[in-house]
């Protein structure tokens, strides 16, 4: 495959899907830059990797031009602190940095987003995905995917006792878990959101857990 010249943008890179969609970026031959967005620089160098430092409340709009925006932005209420800050990190601020993507004319908005994700669900952190998923369909963008994966399985870089135990749980119950809620590699999700964005999709795309495990 010729090598394109295409711009990636990655919000979250941090985290453990978004370490895999910077990874995997960097690896692709439909990127010849790679932008990772966020609060502080990471421990990572590549010839094609350019990092910004953004300030989520005001965000500067020179550093948000590209192609495809990949946003794996998200926290945990413990994190967070509280649930009007987990809101604004999960949602408004991949809005807000989608509605800046939206006018300088980047294409596709690429989101890893959560299995049941709905605007009036009565759980707080789905409706916040459903919410988010809601906002950013609105806002026109020639391709906007959401992935809705279940349980992401894969190595993080802060540990988390309860998640360890999950995933041993889930992957001890997987023959008997139904594919909507079975556990899913976040390397796969990074990895289903790239061939989204170089697939010549258009319109607006909710791919559930099943069509994630489908398409390892």
């Amino acid at each position: 495959m010729s090598k394109s010249s295409k711009k990636a943008l990655v919000l979250g890179a941090s985290g453990l899907v978004g370490g895999h969609l910077l990874q995997q970026l960097l690896d692709s031959d439909h990127y010849d830059q790679v932008v990772s967005l966020g609060r502080r620089p990471l421990d990572i160098q590549h010839p094609k990797l350019v990092q910004e430092t953004l300030d989520f409340d005001q965000p500067d709009p020179v550093k948000i031009v590209g192609d495809d925006l990949f946003c794996a932005l998200g926290t945990t209420l413990k994190k967070a602190g509280s649930k009007a800050a987990q809101y604004r990190i999960d949602c408004l601020y991949p809005y807000e940095i989608g509605c800046i993507a939206k006018q300088n004319g980047i294409r596709s908005y690429l989101l890893v987003s959560s299995v049941g994700a709905d605007a009036n669900s009565s759980n707080f952190y789905l409706r916040t995905k459903g919410d988010l998923e809601k906002r950013i369909e609105g806002l026109g963008f020639e391709c906007f995917v959401a992935a809705r994966p279940s349980f992401l399985l894969g190595d993080r870089t802060e540990f988390r006792l309860g998640e360890k135990i999950g995933i041993v749980m889930v992957q001890f119950l997987a023959p008997i878990i139904p594919k909507s809620y079975r556990g899913v590699q976040a390397a796969s999700v990074a990895k289903a959101l790239i061939q989204a964005a170089n697939g010549n999709l258009s319109g607006t795309r909710f791919w559930e857990n099943t069509e994630l495990i489908a398409a390892i």
